[in-house]
């Protein structure tokens, strides 16, 4: 990645905010918004309107700063710019031979008539001994659609792959059907959809909307629980659809009969088709992932670099991804391909420390990091070369291994709790603003994995 090119930072950008919000809100806030230009180490980042960049500044900040200072201590701020309509469709027309203007790849836009994001397709879906059984499922139902497998319904733990195997169906689907009608939502966007209908009187029209397409896909069911008028009307949403052998897919975190407080007429239409198993990614898979995921960005990791990368991280194929993006970005700024000491060190920068780690470990590596007697750490004393160190193991241990500030002041000579709201509260400010604080905490953090 270019860090000087707007159009690869939104990508990498983009990328790494998607592991860490929801596919909905990730949908709903990012959709419409790309960097106009990166000027004097501020990068402006263009929204359709003022609600946009107020919901930026209030809940989003603070994770964009984090990801763009991983990238490079260079950036010192993001600001918010409303790009109205006609601009936006201006600026798509305009490229800049420095790189200074450029917009985000088309792959992250969301398809608004599908709501299918292309970028999810079986050309990047590696298939391994975990998922070539719900994989096998989905070809079945693609042959045969609202025969072979109705409802499809795929179930595994976050981070298996769900969401990119159902949504590879539907833009699957649209190349072997082209003319039938495809539609890919969360159950708690049909839920805020239907409420919105009726609030608004226009159930029906909310009802003949659906009714209409050839295969409805819906991600993340098990969040219906207790929704019970959005049950009755999947339900019934569910028989028109079945009854006129018009296919409908499912994807969960659990299996249908072990969502709670679902109704046992829903659970059993849920069930009455092919349920399939995401486990856990084997060594092999999670190999040929990172590979996949590091050669579609130009870069081919090492043997050595791979093993290493698959054997720290199991289970969550999102994170894994996560990983590969982190050390793909510091590979393309360096210009060179990594080796098993860059990936090490990369991979410390982004990985939180082990959550079984003491107290007094933090203390010791903190004072070890500042040159400071950690005895003087438990102290009353308020010298300012004990105080910094003292905040920053205070923010650590509350940031990341969620202790609580009464424990915390009781583990670090008997404070009272309100002392450590406003140490960690006071870090937490600075850091965003202060680089050589963000810079000393990600030093800390690369100690204590």
């Amino acid at each position: 990645m270019d860090k000087g090119n707007p159009r690869e930072l939104w990508e990498y950008i983009l990328t790494q905010v998607e592991l860490s919000i929801s596919p909905a809100n990730f949908n709903t806030w990012f959709r419409n918004s790309f960097i106009v230009k990166v000027e004097d180490g501020v990068i402006f980042i263009g929204v359709p309107s003022q609600f946009f960049k107020d919901w930026y500044l209030k809940k989003f900040h603070t994770l964009l700063l984090k990801i763009v200072r991983d990238v490079s201590y260079e950036f010192r701020n993001i600001e918010y710019l409303i790009v109205k309509d006609e601009r936006r469709k201006a600026l798509k027309e305009v490229r800049n031979v420095r790189g200074a203007l450029e917009l985000p790849l088309d792959e992250f836009y969301i398809n608004k008539s599908d709501n299918l994001n292309p970028r999810y397709t079986f050309d990047t879906f590696v298939i391994g001994s975990f998922n070539n059984l719900a994989y096998a499922a989905a070809q079945a139902a693609l042959e045969r659609p609202g025969i072979t497998y109705n409802p499809l319904f795929i179930y595994g733990d976050t981070g298996r792959g769900k969401t990119h195997l159902i949504q590879a169906i539907g833009n699957q689907y649209k190349k072997q059907y082209p003319g039938r009608k495809v539609y890919y939502l969360t159950s708690e966007k049909f839920v805020i959809d239907y409420t919105d209908a009726v609030q608004a009187g226009t159930a029906n029209r909310f009802k003949d909307k659906y009714r209409h397409y050839d295969l409805l896909i819906m991600d993340d069911v098990q969040f219906l629980s207790k929704k019970e008028r959005s049950e009755e009307e999947l339900f019934h949403l569910f028989n028109a659809l079945h009854d006129t052998n018009k296919q409908i897919i499912f994807s969960s975190d659990r299996a249908p009969v072990a969502i709670p407080d679902i109704a046992e007429r829903l659970k059993g239409r849920l069930a009455s088709g092919m349920s399939v198993d995401i486990g856990e990614p084997d060594p092999e898979s999670r190999m040929a992932i990172a590979r996949k995921k590091a050669a579609s960005h130009g870069v081919i990791l090492s043997d050595e670099v791979v093993e290493y990368v698959a054997s720290t991280m199991s289970g969550s194929i999102r994170e894994l991804e996560g990983m590969v993006n982190s050390i793909v970005c510091h590979a393309q700024v360096k210009g060179v391909a990594p080796d098993i000491v860059e990936v090490r060190q990369s991979l410390r920068s982004f990985t939180r420390p082990q959550k079984n780690i003491s107290v007094k470990n933090v203390v010791d590596k903190v004072a070890a990091f500042y040159g400071i007697d950690e005895e003087s750490i438990y102290e009353k004393t308020r010298r300012r070369e004990v105080v910094r160190p003292r905040q920053v193991i205070m923010y650590i241990l509350r940031e990341d291994f969620s202790i609580s500030y009464p424990t915390i002041g009781t583990k670090l000579g008997g404070r009272d709790h309100t002392t450590v709201i406003h140490s960690c509260e006071k870090i937490k400010r600075e850091v965003i603003v202060d680089n050589d604080l963000a810079k000393e905490i990600q030093n800390i953090r690369t100690l204590l994995v």
